[in-house]
């Protein structure tokens, strides 16, 4: 198994570029499967998720182009008939945001069975709210040997108010109301900018969609969808992590091919920390460390928020700052895996319920961790480019389901870092 093997000390300079969001491209290329037609899907980052997605579009009878993705990161999709309604656990296990395939064959087909899905260790994340929104537009859901089994002859449009706000549950619901017989109303829907992606995409297919951005998305379904030729907005998730990187390490990073206005909140709060941060271009900005990091504190909110998935990265950062700073996650309930990891380098955090506060600076050490779920990867990377010695990371499958090449990218700013099975 892989681990990724970083000696820290080292300051990175030079320029990255941001690949495409795989939280975007995920839900794009389940909407493949409203339509018979080709959709082509470009800027998409290889990661593992994608080939994932990828095979299980090709399980169910979707031509996939999936080499196309390692070359020039496209892939073109044709879910021609006859397409299989089920989604198989073999491949659904290791994904949650498989679910997402869940309102696109009910809509198109008349019903679907998936499989419940799997993913990181990071709390519940129930689909009740996907399941709820589906049968108020008429669809008939029971949950049977862990598979959703999903049933509607004709949806139809309808008022959907989510409990809470949920990402993936806006995207499986607009998919499956773009299909659907009349208007439908989200209300408390997701802001993401991954969900005006979708929008974006579904529009070009020829849905009729407004309001994706806010509260309120109304959808007024269509009898079938056309194709499209669709580019995937880039990770703002993965640009994120990069701002952190270079200002851990006292370095000056520009990253290209990113949209700065999908960080607002996070590049505020780097500069609360006294991280320089200058949008040079629409799709580009530069990071420069400050002579001293300052303490901050953070709470994690859906969008435009703090996002969760910036948190444990954030947290890295905190190690390295003077003073005291409280990180509070209101998104998920089982994020701060990555702390204990920490603390084994030399850390100084204290976590009490949803609240971890980070006593800073502290000198940390290389050591031997292990990686929970995805964004942990990430920061115990940030973490180990800092310590004294070498980290050794252990289960970097995680870091490989959403980073397209981060060792190569890191290595190219200076870092000393490899991966092996050593």
């Amino acid at each position: 198994m892989d681990k990724i093997f970083v000696k820290g000390g080292e300051v990175l300079r030079g320029t990255v570029h941001i690949s495409g969001a795989k939280n975007a491209a995920l839900p794009t290329m389940a909407a493949s499967l409203l339509t018979e037609d080709q959709i082509i899907l470009r800027n998409l980052p290889q990661v593992r998720d994608i080939e994932t997605t990828g095979k299980l579009l090709q399980e169910m009878g979707c031509e996939a182009e999936l080499d196309q993705i390692s070359k020039n990161h496209m892939c073109i999709l044709r879910a021609k008939d006859p397409i299989a309604c089920e989604a198989p656990y073999e491949l659904v296990k290791t994904m949650r945001a498989s679910v997402l395939v869940l309102g696109p064959l009910l809509a198109r087909l008349g019903q679907a069975n998936v499989s419940l899905p799997g993913g990181c260790a990071i709390g519940a994340r129930p689909i009740d709210l996907h399941i709820e929104g589906l049968k108020k537009l008429g669809a008939t859901i029971s949950i049977e040997h862990g598979y959703v089994k999903a049933r509607a002859d004709q949806l139809i449009g309808s008022k959907v108010v989510f409990d809470q706000i949920t990402v993936t549950g806006t995207e499986n619901l607009m998919m499956a109301a773009s299909l659907a017989k009349g208007e439908t109303i989200l209300l408390n829907a997701a802001c993401e900018p991954e969900v005006i992606n979708l929008a974006n995409m579904l529009r070009s297919m020829g849905a009729l969609i407004e309001g994706d951005g806010t509260k309120t998305i109304r959808i007024n379904g269509v009898s079938n969808l056309n194709g499209a030729d669709h580019t995937i907005i880039p990770d703002r998730i993965e640009a994120g992590t990069f701002m952190i990187a270079g200002a851990i390490t006292g370095g000056e990073i520009e990253l290209i091919g990113c949209q700065p206005c999908h960080l607002s909140t996070v590049i505020n709060t780097m500069r609360q920390a006294g991280v320089i941060v200058e949008e040079t271009e629409r799709n580009s900005c530069i990071v420069r460390a400050p002579h001293e990091i300052q303490a901050c504190n953070v709470i994690t909110k859906e969008y435009p928020g703090f996002a969760t998935d910036m948190q444990a990265q954030f947290m890295g950062l905190m190690t390295q700052a003077h003073g005291t700073s409280i990180i509070t996650e209101t998104v998920f309930e089982s994020r701060f895996l990555h702390a204990s990891e920490m603390i084994r380098m030399g850390a100084n955090i204290k976590i009490e319920g949803n609240q971890a506060t980070i006593f800073g600076k502290t000198s940390l050490t290389g050591a031997n961790v292990i990686a929970s779920d995805l964004r942990a990867s990430a920061s115990l990377v940030l973490a180990g480019l800092v310590a004294t010695g070498e980290t050794i990371i252990d289960r970097v499958y995680h870091l490989d389901r959403g980073y397209e090449r981060i060792e190569h990218k890191l290595k190219t700013l200076g870092a000393k870092i490899i991966r092996g099975s050593k």
